[in-house]
């Protein structure tokens, strides 16, 4: 009984320090998304598509105050999230998120340059959709959203599988290309390349950039593979029976995590242990337990 209730003390300061890195995540996010709008992408008049490029264009002929506006623009796109994205949880972070990004854009600007740091169109596109991806990003990994057309692409990204990258192209570019009527065509081509960008800048950080190597390994000599790979670059592997289909000859199929620095031994090794084996090297974003990494040398 001492083990059990010791142990279920310690589950409210683990759900406080998740819940404290979660709303961290969403606060950084915000600024982030802000700081990129006020300095980067509203002097230059470069669209982010969405709510925040109607903002803009509501900003420019009425004057009234963008973040605001894209708050009341928000509020009626929050019901699909809640019942699509996980209902109160979804709504308390991502209200929490755009709450941040909508009144930073309104409050930031008394501590920021008023004209942007640089003229150059150009140099805003990119600096906003890096600075805005990172942003959204970290409210991805913070399991809300930025609000807006965000909303829709991540119901849509958990639907469909289809990266968030590709959703903001498909929705968020169709508006910019119907700013252009108020923007001009070529700042609406800059608020394209700025869209394109930042959803690739989106999926980086809240998928990782890929150092996870993953091998699949189809082979005859199962026990003596998978020893070769454990004695010499210590990594785990799984293995689950399989019968070729054009052959009929039973075989297994290895499974294992490795860094991208070590394919080609893996090549080597697995060579050496069963020159007939077929292997397939596929790429992950993220690795959770296991073991991943090479034996101590002895």
């Amino acid at each position: 009984m001492g083990r059990v209730s010791d142990a279920l003390s310690q589950l409210p300061a683990l759900s406080w320090r998740s819940l404290l890195r979660e709303y961290g995540l969403l606060t950084a996010g915000g600024v982030l998304m802000a700081l990129a709008f006020d300095i980067f992408l509203a002097p230059a008049e470069v669209a982010p598509g969405g709510v925040p490029g109607v903002a803009i264009i509501i900003n420019r002929f009425t004057g009234l105050p963008a973040g605001l506006t894209m708050l009341v623009l928000n509020l009626p796109l929050l019901i699909p999230g809640f019942f699509h994205l996980g209902r109160f949880r979804f709504l308390a972070r991502t209200f929490y998120a755009v709450l941040v990004f909508n009144l930073g854009v309104d409050v930031l600007p008394a501590l920021l340059p008023p004209e942007g740091i640089t003229d150059d169109i150009l140099l805003n596109t990119l600096y906003g959709a890096v600075v805005g991806g990172v942003g959204s990003g970290l409210i991805y990994r913070g399991r809300g959203t930025p609000g807006g057309t965000g909303v829709i692409s991540r119901i849509l990204q958990r639907k469909t599988g289809i990266p968030i990258s590709q959703l903001y192209i498909a929705i968020d570019g169709t508006v910019i290309l119907a700013l252009g009527l108020f923007l001009g065509w070529e700042k609406s081509l800059y608020a394209l390349v700025m869209l394109f960008l930042w959803g690739i800048v989106t999926d980086y950080v809240l998928e990782g950039p890929g150092l996870v190597r993953t091998a699949f390994i189809v082979t005859e000599k199962p026990k003596a593979v998978a020893t070769h790979l454990f004695q010499r670059m210590g990594v785990g592997v799984t293995a689950w029976e399989a019968r070729g289909m054009f052959t009929e000859r039973e075989r297994t199929v290895l499974f294992c995590t490795i860094s991208r620095p070590d394919v080609n031994t893996v090549k080597w090794i697995v060579a050496e242990a069963d020159p007939n084996a077929f292997v397939v090297i596929g790429e992950g974003h993220q690795v959770r337990g296991g073991r991943l990494g090479r034996a101590p040398e002895e």
